[in-house]
Protein backbone atom coordinates (compact mmCIF):
# COMPACT_ATOMS: atom_id res chain seq x y z
CA UNK A 1 0.00 0.00 0.00
CA UNK A 2 1.73 3.19 -0.84
CA UNK A 3 1.63 6.53 1.60
CA UNK A 4 1.58 10.22 1.81
CA UNK A 5 5.31 9.98 1.57
CA UNK A 6 5.42 8.05 -1.85
CA UNK A 7 5.91 10.59 -3.77
CA UNK A 8 8.55 12.22 -1.90
CA UNK A 9 10.32 8.83 -1.35
CA UNK A 10 10.67 8.24 -5.56
CA UNK A 11 11.68 12.02 -6.57
CA UNK A 12 14.34 11.33 -3.41
CA UNK A 13 15.36 7.94 -4.97
CA UNK A 14 16.20 9.58 -8.64
CA UNK A 15 17.18 12.87 -7.59
CA UNK A 16 21.00 12.52 -8.24
CA UNK A 17 20.83 10.50 -12.02
CA UNK A 18 17.79 13.34 -12.69
CA UNK A 19 18.80 16.10 -15.62
CA UNK A 20 18.93 19.87 -14.50
CA UNK A 21 15.55 20.67 -15.78
CA UNK A 22 14.40 17.80 -13.33
CA UNK A 23 15.64 18.73 -10.57
CA UNK A 24 14.40 22.62 -10.59
CA UNK A 25 11.27 20.76 -10.96
CA UNK A 26 12.15 18.02 -8.41
CA UNK A 27 13.15 21.13 -5.55
CA UNK A 28 10.26 23.63 -6.53
CA UNK A 29 7.41 20.51 -5.96
CA UNK A 30 9.28 19.39 -2.61
CA UNK A 31 9.27 22.90 -1.17
CA UNK A 32 6.11 23.65 -3.01
CA UNK A 33 3.63 20.73 -3.22
CA UNK A 34 0.54 23.38 -2.03
CA UNK A 35 0.85 24.96 -5.45
CA UNK A 36 2.29 22.40 -7.58
CA UNK A 37 -0.72 20.46 -7.10
CA UNK A 38 -3.09 23.16 -8.89
CA UNK A 39 -0.76 23.54 -11.69
CA UNK A 40 -1.09 21.94 -15.39
CA UNK A 41 1.78 20.54 -16.59
CA UNK A 42 2.30 23.91 -19.05
CA UNK A 43 1.85 26.17 -15.93
CA UNK A 44 4.55 24.13 -13.54
CA UNK A 45 7.18 23.86 -16.58
CA UNK A 46 6.55 27.49 -17.11
CA UNK A 47 7.07 28.62 -13.31
CA UNK A 48 10.12 26.06 -13.32
CA UNK A 49 11.58 27.49 -16.78
CA UNK A 50 11.48 23.93 -18.67
CA UNK A 51 8.67 22.42 -21.73
CA UNK A 52 5.60 20.84 -20.71
CA UNK A 53 7.51 17.97 -22.06
CA UNK A 54 10.06 17.82 -19.48
CA UNK A 55 7.22 18.12 -16.96
CA UNK A 56 5.48 14.98 -18.16
CA UNK A 57 8.57 12.92 -18.78
CA UNK A 58 9.77 13.99 -15.35
CA UNK A 59 6.59 12.37 -14.20
CA UNK A 60 6.43 9.17 -15.89
CA UNK A 61 10.55 8.80 -14.65
CA UNK A 62 9.04 8.59 -11.42
CA UNK A 63 6.84 5.85 -12.19
CA UNK A 64 3.34 7.56 -13.25
CA UNK A 65 1.58 6.64 -16.21
CA UNK A 66 1.28 10.38 -16.69
CA UNK A 67 1.01 14.02 -15.44
CA UNK A 68 -2.49 12.94 -14.17
CA UNK A 69 -0.92 10.13 -12.19
CA UNK A 70 1.36 11.94 -11.54
CA UNK A 71 -1.39 14.91 -9.78
CA UNK A 72 -3.05 12.12 -8.16
CA UNK A 73 0.17 11.19 -5.98
CA UNK A 74 0.68 15.04 -5.04
CA UNK A 75 -3.33 15.60 -3.76
CA UNK A 76 -2.17 12.05 -1.81
CA UNK A 77 0.95 14.37 -0.27
CA UNK A 78 -0.98 17.85 0.12
CA UNK A 79 -3.76 15.76 2.02
CA UNK A 80 -2.02 14.67 4.70
CA UNK A 81 0.81 17.73 4.67
CA UNK A 82 -1.06 20.66 5.17
CA UNK A 83 -2.15 21.74 8.26
CA UNK A 84 -5.05 24.23 8.92
CA UNK A 85 -3.67 27.15 7.97
CA UNK A 86 -2.38 26.43 5.02
CA UNK A 87 -5.32 24.85 3.73
CA UNK A 88 -7.16 28.10 4.66
CA UNK A 89 -4.58 30.10 2.74
CA UNK A 90 -4.60 27.60 -0.57
CA UNK A 91 -8.83 27.78 -0.69
CA UNK A 92 -8.47 31.57 -0.46
CA UNK A 93 -5.66 32.05 -2.69
CA UNK A 94 -8.20 30.15 -5.20
CA UNK A 95 -11.80 31.61 -5.10
CA UNK A 96 -12.96 34.83 -5.23
CA UNK A 97 -15.68 36.43 -2.51
CA UNK A 98 -17.59 36.74 -5.34
CA UNK A 99 -17.56 33.18 -6.38
CA UNK A 100 -17.49 31.62 -3.30
CA UNK A 101 -21.10 30.52 -3.07
CA UNK A 102 -20.85 28.89 -7.08
CA UNK A 103 -17.54 26.98 -6.41
CA UNK A 104 -18.26 25.42 -2.99
CA UNK A 105 -21.85 24.41 -4.22
CA UNK A 106 -20.10 22.99 -7.07
CA UNK A 107 -17.19 21.57 -5.98
CA UNK A 108 -19.58 19.31 -3.61
CA UNK A 109 -21.66 18.39 -6.87
CA UNK A 110 -18.74 17.15 -8.10
CA UNK A 111 -17.58 14.68 -5.05
CA UNK A 112 -21.04 13.13 -5.31
CA UNK A 113 -20.55 12.36 -8.65
CA UNK A 114 -16.71 11.40 -8.64
CA UNK A 115 -18.26 9.57 -5.93
CA UNK A 116 -20.55 7.69 -7.63
CA UNK A 117 -17.96 6.19 -10.34
CA UNK A 118 -15.26 5.65 -7.33
CA UNK A 119 -17.38 3.17 -4.76
CA UNK A 120 -17.44 -0.08 -5.73
CA UNK A 121 -21.27 -1.34 -5.78
CA UNK A 122 -20.44 -4.74 -4.00
CA UNK A 123 -17.89 -3.70 -1.16
CA UNK A 124 -21.32 -1.55 -1.13
CA UNK A 125 -23.18 -4.22 -0.68
CA UNK A 126 -20.95 -6.48 1.69
CA UNK A 127 -21.76 -3.63 3.87
CA UNK A 128 -24.58 -3.80 4.32
CA UNK A 129 -24.88 -7.33 4.19
CA UNK A 130 -21.84 -7.12 7.24
CA UNK A 131 -24.27 -4.69 9.37
CA UNK A 132 -27.15 -6.68 8.79
CA UNK A 133 -25.58 -10.18 10.42
CA UNK A 134 -23.83 -8.15 13.12
CA UNK A 135 -24.71 -8.92 17.08
CA UNK A 136 -23.44 -5.30 18.15
CA UNK A 137 -22.86 -1.90 15.63
CA UNK A 138 -20.19 -0.03 16.84
CA UNK A 139 -19.87 3.70 15.26
CA UNK A 140 -16.47 6.03 15.62
CA UNK A 141 -16.20 9.07 14.13
CA UNK A 142 -13.72 11.97 15.68
CA UNK A 143 -13.61 15.60 14.98
CA UNK A 144 -15.57 16.79 12.07
CA UNK A 145 -16.31 13.10 11.10
CA UNK A 146 -18.54 13.28 14.95
CA UNK A 147 -21.66 14.88 13.19
CA UNK A 148 -21.84 12.18 10.41
CA UNK A 149 -20.91 9.23 13.13
CA UNK A 150 -24.26 10.52 14.94
CA UNK A 151 -26.49 11.02 12.08
CA UNK A 152 -25.60 7.34 11.37
CA UNK A 153 -26.25 6.00 14.84
CA UNK A 154 -29.46 7.91 15.00
CA UNK A 155 -30.46 6.06 11.92
CA UNK A 156 -29.44 2.70 12.65
CA UNK A 157 -30.82 2.65 16.33
CA UNK A 158 -34.26 2.71 15.01
CA UNK A 159 -33.48 -0.88 13.08
CA UNK A 160 -31.31 -2.38 15.11
CA UNK A 161 -31.21 -3.00 19.55
CA UNK A 162 -27.48 -2.56 19.83
CA UNK A 163 -25.54 0.25 18.41
CA UNK A 164 -23.00 1.90 20.19
CA UNK A 165 -21.87 5.36 18.76
CA UNK A 166 -18.24 5.93 20.51
CA UNK A 167 -17.60 9.24 22.00
CA UNK A 168 -14.75 10.13 23.40
CA UNK A 169 -11.47 12.49 24.22
CA UNK A 170 -8.73 9.96 24.55
CA UNK A 171 -7.60 6.81 23.21
CA UNK A 172 -8.50 5.19 26.73
CA UNK A 173 -11.89 6.27 26.75
CA UNK A 174 -12.09 4.17 23.19
CA UNK A 175 -10.65 0.86 24.58
CA UNK A 176 -13.30 0.77 27.66
CA UNK A 177 -16.08 1.34 25.96
CA UNK A 178 -15.19 -1.57 23.06
CA UNK A 179 -13.99 -3.76 25.85
CA UNK A 180 -16.30 -5.98 24.97
CA UNK A 181 -16.17 -5.98 20.95
CA UNK A 182 -15.16 -9.81 19.61
CA UNK A 183 -15.96 -11.69 15.99
CA UNK A 184 -19.42 -10.94 16.23
CA UNK A 185 -19.51 -7.51 15.76
CA UNK A 186 -18.71 -4.86 13.63
CA UNK A 187 -17.33 -1.68 14.10
CA UNK A 188 -18.46 1.22 11.15
CA UNK A 189 -15.09 3.93 11.09
CA UNK A 190 -15.28 7.04 9.83
CA UNK A 191 -12.33 9.38 8.78
CA UNK A 192 -11.09 12.03 6.60
CA UNK A 193 -7.81 14.11 6.33
CA UNK A 194 -6.41 15.35 8.24
CA UNK A 195 -7.31 11.43 9.49
CA UNK A 196 -7.92 10.92 12.99
CA UNK A 197 -5.25 8.39 15.14
CA UNK A 198 -8.07 7.74 17.66
CA UNK A 199 -9.93 6.44 15.44
CA UNK A 200 -7.23 4.17 13.59
CA UNK A 201 -6.74 2.75 16.98
CA UNK A 202 -9.76 1.83 17.65
CA UNK A 203 -9.97 -0.22 14.20
CA UNK A 204 -6.82 -1.49 14.84
CA UNK A 205 -8.59 -2.81 18.36
CA UNK A 206 -11.42 -3.79 17.01
CA UNK A 207 -9.35 -5.77 14.46
CA UNK A 208 -7.05 -7.39 17.11
CA UNK A 209 -10.52 -8.74 18.67
CA UNK A 210 -11.95 -10.16 15.30
CA UNK A 211 -14.11 -7.89 15.09
CA UNK A 212 -15.58 -6.78 11.38
CA UNK A 213 -14.13 -3.77 10.42
CA UNK A 214 -16.02 -1.11 7.84
CA UNK A 215 -14.16 2.29 6.76
CA UNK A 216 -15.68 5.18 4.74
CA UNK A 217 -12.86 7.08 4.27
CA UNK A 218 -11.27 8.93 0.70
CA UNK A 219 -8.84 6.91 -0.77
CA UNK A 220 -7.48 3.48 -0.90
CA UNK A 221 -4.31 4.65 0.25
CA UNK A 222 -5.93 5.87 3.79
CA UNK A 223 -4.29 4.70 6.48
CA UNK A 224 -8.25 3.60 7.79
CA UNK A 225 -8.26 0.58 5.17
CA UNK A 226 -5.03 -0.77 6.85
CA UNK A 227 -7.09 -2.78 9.33
CA UNK A 228 -10.58 -3.01 7.47
CA UNK A 229 -12.20 -5.39 4.54
CA UNK A 230 -14.43 -3.04 3.45
CA UNK A 231 -13.53 -0.06 2.24
CA UNK A 232 -15.74 2.84 1.42
CA UNK A 233 -14.68 5.39 -0.59
CA UNK A 234 -16.01 8.99 -0.33
CA UNK A 235 -14.57 12.55 -1.93
CA UNK A 236 -13.85 14.75 0.56
CA UNK A 237 -12.13 18.29 0.04
CA UNK A 238 -8.43 17.99 0.71
CA UNK A 239 -7.22 22.14 0.62
CA UNK A 240 -10.06 23.87 2.41
CA UNK A 241 -10.34 24.91 6.39
CA UNK A 242 -13.94 23.95 6.41
CA UNK A 243 -14.14 19.70 5.45
CA UNK A 244 -16.51 19.06 2.44
CA UNK A 245 -18.34 15.91 3.40
CA UNK A 246 -21.26 15.88 1.19
CA UNK A 247 -20.34 12.66 -0.36
CA UNK A 248 -19.94 11.04 2.56
CA UNK A 249 -22.82 11.60 4.02
CA UNK A 250 -24.36 10.60 0.28
CA UNK A 251 -22.95 6.97 1.13
CA UNK A 252 -24.55 7.33 4.66
CA UNK A 253 -27.95 7.77 3.32
CA UNK A 254 -27.27 5.21 0.97
CA UNK A 255 -26.21 2.75 3.61
CA UNK A 256 -29.54 3.68 5.72
CA UNK A 257 -31.89 3.62 2.82
CA UNK A 258 -30.51 -0.14 1.66
CA UNK A 259 -30.34 -1.02 5.58
CA UNK A 260 -34.19 0.11 5.78
CA UNK A 261 -35.18 -1.88 2.89
CA UNK A 262 -34.17 -5.06 4.23
CA UNK A 263 -35.80 -4.44 7.35
CA UNK A 264 -38.82 -2.82 6.18
CA UNK A 265 -41.37 -4.58 8.87
CA UNK A 266 -39.19 -4.04 11.90
CA UNK A 267 -38.35 -0.32 10.71
CA UNK A 268 -42.49 0.30 10.41
CA UNK A 269 -42.94 -1.79 13.99
CA UNK A 270 -40.51 1.15 15.73
CA UNK A 271 -41.23 3.55 13.97
CA UNK A 272 -45.09 2.82 14.68
CA UNK A 273 -44.01 2.86 18.78
CA UNK A 274 -42.09 5.79 18.22
CA UNK A 275 -45.25 7.80 17.01
CA UNK A 276 -47.21 6.96 19.75
CA UNK A 277 -44.48 7.87 22.00
CA UNK A 278 -44.04 10.94 20.59
CA UNK A 279 -47.70 11.91 20.72
CA UNK A 280 -48.19 11.06 24.13
CA UNK A 281 -45.30 12.87 25.44
CA UNK A 282 -45.65 15.58 23.06
CA UNK A 283 -42.25 15.68 21.49
CA UNK A 284 -43.02 17.66 18.61
CA UNK A 285 -44.87 20.91 20.10
CA UNK A 286 -48.58 21.11 18.61
CA UNK A 287 -48.09 24.52 17.19
CA UNK A 288 -45.72 23.10 14.49
CA UNK A 289 -47.84 20.72 13.26
CA UNK A 290 -51.58 21.81 14.01
CA UNK A 291 -53.46 24.83 13.01
CA UNK A 292 -53.72 27.58 16.17
CA UNK A 293 -57.01 27.87 17.46
CA UNK A 294 -57.54 31.28 16.89
CA UNK A 295 -61.10 31.30 19.50
CA UNK A 296 -58.05 31.04 22.54
CA UNK A 297 -56.92 34.72 21.38
CA UNK A 298 -59.55 36.46 20.88
CA UNK A 299 -61.55 35.21 24.36
CA UNK A 300 -58.28 36.34 25.96
CA UNK A 301 -58.00 39.50 23.76
CA UNK A 302 -61.71 40.07 25.31
CA UNK A 303 -60.59 39.23 28.64
CA UNK A 304 -57.99 42.07 28.76
CA UNK A 305 -60.29 44.66 26.72
CA UNK A 306 -62.86 43.77 29.85
CA UNK A 307 -60.36 44.68 32.70
CA UNK A 308 -59.23 47.55 30.98
CA UNK A 309 -63.01 49.17 31.15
Amino acid sequence: MSNSNDLINRINGKYSRMSKGQKRLATYITDNYDKAVFLTAAKLGEIVGVSESTVVRFAMSLGYKGYPEFQDALEELVRNKLNSVQRMEVTYGRISQSEILDTVLRSDAEKITSTLHKIDPHTFDLAVDTILNAKNIYIVGIRSCAPLASFLAFYLNLMFPNVILLTTNSSSELFEQMVRINKNDVIIGISFPRYSMRTLKALEFANSRQAKVITLTDSVHSPMNLYSSCNLIADSDMASIVDSLVAPLSVINSLIVALCMKKQKAVAKTLTTLEQIWNEYQVYESDEINVIDDSIKVHYAQLKDDENE
